[in-house]
């Protein structure tokens, strides 16, 4: 059998190292177009800022790591086309300038996602960036020498990654965001408040309500960003105003796109062309609060996705579980997480839910360097179902709460289920009470009243 996975970074190289596991036989093949694979994306920002000594110590494992174990890995070799009924694909090998035809038994699609280019950002002057792979850290990291402004479009994870890290290195930073409020796809407004004032306090120039029409420049190299209210001076620009699944391949094989447009799969990760698998970032799900098809582009969940097409690729039988949309991210002091569903996702769903906030301190107060936490918790009126949470704390560390929420959010499980749990306490790590506790109990008793 002939196993050829298109993409290696997260769910190709999982699909790749979870088939070679269950098969010892099957020929496995990586073909990438860039000239990394298998490195953890997430930690680009932290190169920037310093926190990581270089982009190589973000690899997981080499080429020649990979072939060593019997799976083949070739770079800078792009897919063209497929052809599903000849199971054969076109490839071209950029190193030797030649196309040729490429077999196979079973296909993986685990081509990612591209950040969003507004036509305004197509452009070639330098000093102009966006952040998806370790060549556009290395673009940017090469900018930044110098560099006394940046200025980044967009205030979502990867913007404010950014933000903190360019103001470790010394640079003066504006952030321009187009709706009403930073990390407005995340949390609900009172907690994406909670963040701003933090970002701003860390002199992070933060403007929303904000359109980017324009870029100025001069000697082919960007000096600044025009928006409706005027320019803003700039010797480095960063777009991190979302991204696009790669569909392209999957579409001209036939296999089916999904109304978030990404690919849809079933719980094999199977698409709707036999022998086609797709995983990873350019692939949809079902979420498990909603029971709805979402594309939430997470590591964890591309990982994942990956393992469970390789265990099927090789002839085994795995199902991807769905997802939950739990994330995380720091920002200076701050964690900042969600699981599940927002109290404004509720509402665009028709769903009748409610929430309440509780602050507290991370771990006892009497104890040295207890610091702020906040915590909504959103469930669903009538059944107390559990459907989210979203948490700001001033020890980052503190944030990952988030994932005993998002254990019972996998169990369907109610507010009282959270409130009967038997969490862990010692002053150090938490009040007698915990703040999920006191949460559980309040948004229980507002329930019960109506």
């Amino acid at each position: 059998m002939r196993i050829v996975i298109v993409g290696g970074v997260a769910a190709g190289m999982s699909a790749a190292s979870r088939a070679r596991r269950f098969s010892k036989d099957a020929e496995i093949v990586v073909l990438d177009r860039g000239e990394w694979v298998s490195y953890g994306a997430c930690g680009l920002p932290y190169v920037l800022g310093g926190d990581v000594d270089d982009f190589e110590s973000l690899v997981a494992r080499t080429p020649a790591q990979m072939r060593a174990r019997g799976i083949g890995v070739h770079l800078n070799t792009e897919v063209t086309g497929i052809d599903a009924a000849a199971r054969t694909l076109t490839v071209r090998d950029g190193a030797a300038g030649r196309t040729t035809t490429e077999p196979y038994d079973r296909l993986l699609i685990a081509t990612g996602v591209s950040p969003v280019r507004p036509e305004w950002a197509v452009t070639d002057l330098g000093g102009v960036h966006v952040l998806k792979d370790i060549p556009d850290g290395q673009a940017i990291q090469a900018s930044l020498e110098g560099a006394k402004r940046a200025c980044i479009v967009g205030g979502g994870y990867i913007g404010l990654e950014l933000a903190e890290n360019f103001r470790a290195r010394g640079l003066s930073v504006v952030m321009l965001e187009k709706g009403p409020d930073i990390a407005g796809r995340v949390l609900d407004h009172d907690f994406q408040r909670r963040v701003r004032e933090v970002v701003e306090q860390q002199g992070v120039d933060v403007r929303c309500g904000t359109t980017v029409t324009g870029l100025t420049g001069r000697g082919g190299r960007v000096t600044g960003v025009q928006t409706d209210d005027g320019r803003v001076r700039a010797d480095v620009v960063v777009v991190a105003v979302g991204v696009k699944p790669n569909v392209a391949l999957a579409k001209a094989a036939g296999a089916r796109i999904g109304k978030t447009g990404a690919v849809a799969v079933n719980a094999r990760q199977e698409t709707t062309v036999d022998g086609i698998y797709a995983a990873g970032d350019n692939t949809e799900a079902t979420h498990r609060v909603t029971r709805r098809k979402a594309h939430i582009p997470l590591g964890l969940t591309a990982n994942r996705m990956g393992r469970v097409a390789g265990v099927n690729m090789a002839g085994g039988d795995a199902t991807f579980p769905g997802i939950l949309g739990t994330g995380i991210f720091k920002v200076f002091e701050l964690g900042v997480a969600r699981t599940g569903l927002t109290q404004a996702d509720a509402d665009a769903l028709g769903l009748k839910a409610h929430s309440v906030d509780v602050s507290s301190t991370d771990h006892a107060s009497y104890y040295a360097d207890a610091r702020p936490i906040h915590v909504r918790l959103t469930a669903e009126r009538g059944t107390g179902r559990l459907l989210g949470t979203q948490i700001v704390a001033h020890n980052h560390h503190s944030a990952k709460r988030v994932d005993v929420v998002a254990a019972f959010l996998q169990q369907r499980a109610t507010v009282q289920d959270l409130f009967d749990s038997d969490l862990s306490y010692a002053p150090p790590f938490s009040s007698v009470w915990d703040v999920l506790l006191v949460a559980a109990d309040r948004l229980h008793r507002e329930l019960r009243a109506g």
